[in-house]
């Protein structure tokens, strides 16, 4: 976070600048009442010392400071419903951009685990952000302004030791925001990892249990545990240390000002009422500036989930096109795309072209960048160099979601609905009847029928018969809703020979282009054409 307040956070939530605006008017209103608060003490005290009794009209005073704390109360209340509904209001954005960055851009680096406690437990941290540091950053940016002027009129003296002393408390708050901002930092990372270690470890605790190797892991998961608590206590060690030193400064800067105002009082060169009137005020001037500081740890979470956020917001497709989906087939144009932050090109230099009733294979060793060659063909990555072509136009000039309609897609692992078979087959064209939906199956090579209920997740399919529900789907797609491209990543892994000739065969048929991962090779032979995919390094 560059500056106390989040410049990221200040541009694309608008809730977050009317929400300065009201903590400033506030503050305002807080300051003037505090002057009017400590003029209404330092008034009547001074009055009963001198006449030894209740002065005059105290019960109009005492409504008065009555009113005044009420009228504290009240702005208090306004500040804390202020800050939980803008809290509430940038949240919500912020979850409804990372996930229209996620689908915008289902590839990527970050893991689910990693989404997942980002737009959950993540940014809930902001409520702090926004309910105790924000508030509190407007009280500061105001209350010692109109404060530290109030005494200045009336005891110049103590309003310059104010102002020099004032200024330190920022000063040393910076350098500990710095220390807490990387401490806490350095904590989101160790509970990331901490999350993505569990969330592998449930993906895979059925392989671990049948290799009997799932207690072995017991000791990762402590050992991460381990790190997480000390970096957590490491945070809040820094954040109890800097709270004591900004107490520290800020008591020993009112304590200058009230030993030099006690001795000119005492020399007679300052009056009773205006002295008290000052040593009344001299704290208010000090006290927001120094819980900025306080209140700046309970921020730092929220703000390093923000940042993840905004990561994962940075990192979607930027596809701006508008122009129609063209005639022809994809091609690929020396096409080459690192990912942010690698040193290794995922894919270099790839050229291929996928005409119309073509069945192309892509092939090369695990990790060559096949699959992010299928996301630059379907529009989620956009090239580092080179181009992908939709007939004769650059995919980037393209209504992305007019070309996705025209493309059946079938991944290494497919979604499922909880329903039945025939619900998810369904899903790849809306008017898809009972009779369409037993042929899809069918020529996938599923051996069961629509009726098979299908659980969250493809519960109660084995990994071969979600493959084979998605291939049909993907048939449907392109028999019923006009798909003219088949995008396949490894479709007939976990199959039989037959199964698998079926499978291609039922590919070819439907008479489209279809781009295929694979490493069978039954499939390499079949295809009209294999197209080596390897990265290299930098």
């Amino acid at each position: 976070m560059a500056g106390p307040i989040h410049p990221r956070l200040l541009k694309r939530a608008k809730a977050t600048r009317w929400f300065l605006i009201a903590t400033v008017i506030v503050g305002i209103a807080t300051a003037l009442l505090l002057i009017a608060q400590a003029r209404l003490i330092a008034d009547w005290v001074t009055t009963a010392f001198a006449t030894k009794t209740f002065p005059a009209g105290w019960q109009q005073a005492a409504l008065l400071l009555a009113l005044v704390f009420a009228g504290r109360a009240v702005l208090a209340w306004l500040n804390s419903w202020l800050a939980h509904r803008s809290a509430a209001a940038v949240k919500s954005t912020l979850r409804r951009d990372v996930l229209a960055a996620r689908l915008a851009t289902p590839v990527g680096a970050v893991s689910s685990s990693s989404l997942m406690r980002t737009v959950t437990a993540g940014l809930d941290a902001l409520d702090g952000y926004f309910s105790k540091y924000l508030p509190q950053l407007g009280l500061a940016l105001t209350v010692p302004l109109l404060v530290g002027g109030t005494i200045l009129l009336t005891d110049w003296q103590s309003a310059i030791i104010i102002a020099f002393t004032l200024p330190l408390i920022p000063i040393f708050m910076a350098l500990i925001g710095w220390t807490t901002e990387k401490a806490t930092r350095h904590s989101f990372g160790v509970a990331d990892r901490l999350a993505k270690h569990f969330g592998d470890l449930i993906a895979g605790l059925p392989t671990l249990q049948a290799f009997a190797r799932a207690r072995a892991q017991r000791r990762g998961v402590e050992l991460n545990e381990g790190q997480y608590r000390e970096a957590t206590m490491k945070t809040l060690y820094i954040s109890f240390l800097s709270a004591f030193a900004l107490e520290l400064l800020a008591s020993l800067s009112v304590a200058v000002v009230a030993v030099t105002v006690g001795f000119r009082l005492v020399y007679g060169h300052v009056d009773f009422p205006t002295a008290l009137f000052v040593l009344i005020l001299a704290p208010e001037a000090f006290l927001p500036v120094r819980q900025v500081g306080v209140h700046f740890h309970d921020s730092a979470d929220g703000i390093a989930a923000a940042d993840a956020a905004f990561e994962v917001i940075d990192a979607a497709s930027t596809h701006t096109g508008t122009a129609p989906v063209p005639a022809g087939g994809l091609r690929f144009d020396d096409v080459s795309y690192t990912y942010p932050g690698a040193q290794v090109e995922a894919v270099s230099g790839l050229s291929l072209a996928v005409e119309p009733g073509e069945v192309v294979a892509m092939s090369g060793h695990s990790g060559g960048g096949k699959s992010t060659a299928l996301a630059m063909a379907m529009g989620f990555l956009a090239p580092s160099t080179g181009r992908v072509l939709v007939g004769d136009t650059d995919l980037a000039g393209v209504d992305v979601a007019a070309w996705r309609r025209e493309v059946a897609w079938v991944a290494q692992d497919p979604g499922m609905l909880n329903g039945t078979v025939g619900d998810n087959v369904a899903l790849g064209h809306p008017g898809a009847g009972a009779a369409d939906i037993e042929r899809a199956l069918r020529d996938a090579g599923a051996d069961f029928g629509p009726e098979k209920p299908v659980g969250d997740d493809g519960e109660g399919l084995s990994a071969g018969e979600r493959r084979r529900v998605a291939l049909a789907r993907a048939l449907v797609r392109i028999r019923l809703g006009g798909a003219r491209l088949l995008i396949l990543d490894e479709p007939t892994a976990g199959l039989d020979a037959d199964t698998e000739a079926r499978v291609i065969d039922a590919v070819r048929a439907t008479g489209a282009g279809a781009l295929i991962v694979s490493h069978r090779p039954a499939v390499l032979a079949a295809a009209d054409r294999i197209v080596e995919v390897s990265g290299v390094t930098a």
